[in-house]
């Protein structure tokens, strides 16, 4: 289990601390799928995850993400994290939120990420965002009518 999560976490700080493009691809499987739900957006294979990455993800991260392990369980083969994952919506999110202009509100909410490794590359991530509750953090969710 050390070697898959040492994978996954070498591809997640690649990408979301650091924005490395090229050490997060280097820590990917040729045949690599990326998701993230329920916003649909990501990749399969690795040239259309390093489109993903350079045009979606990367330049797109708030400045100030941080990502707080809640729990983690595992075998040889995947990893599964649940994280408080908290930013300021400062700029749009391709790939979380497509088409929402920021709202400049400051959010928390969890996310749940497998990952699946083979040969110490990741071969597929997913992450599932409470999109409801980062909806209401953000202020886009409409009023309903008696609530209160």
């Amino acid at each position: 289990m050390v070697a898959v999560e040492r994978a996954r976490d070498a591809f997640a700080t690649a990408v979301f601390d650091d924005g490395d493009l090229e050490a997060a691809m280097a820590r990917v499987a040729p045949d690599v799928a990326f998701s993230t739900l329920p916003a649909g957006t990501g990749a399969r294979g690795a040239d259309a995850l390093r489109r993903h990455l350079a045009d979606d993800v990367l330049p797109h991260r708030p400045a100030d993400l941080t990502s707080t392990r809640v729990s983690r369980t595992g075998d040889r083969f995947r990893v599964v994290d649940e994280a408080r994952v908290a930013f300021t919506h400062d700029r749009e999110l391709p790939w979380l939120l497509p088409g929402v202009a920021p709202t400049g509100r400051h959010v928390e909410v969890l996310a749940i990420s497998v990952v699946a490794v083979r040969k110490e590359r990741v071969t597929e991530y997913r992450t599932l965002w409470d999109h409801h509750g980062l909806l209401n953090g953000l202020g886009l969710l409409p009023e309903v009518a008696g609530a209160g």
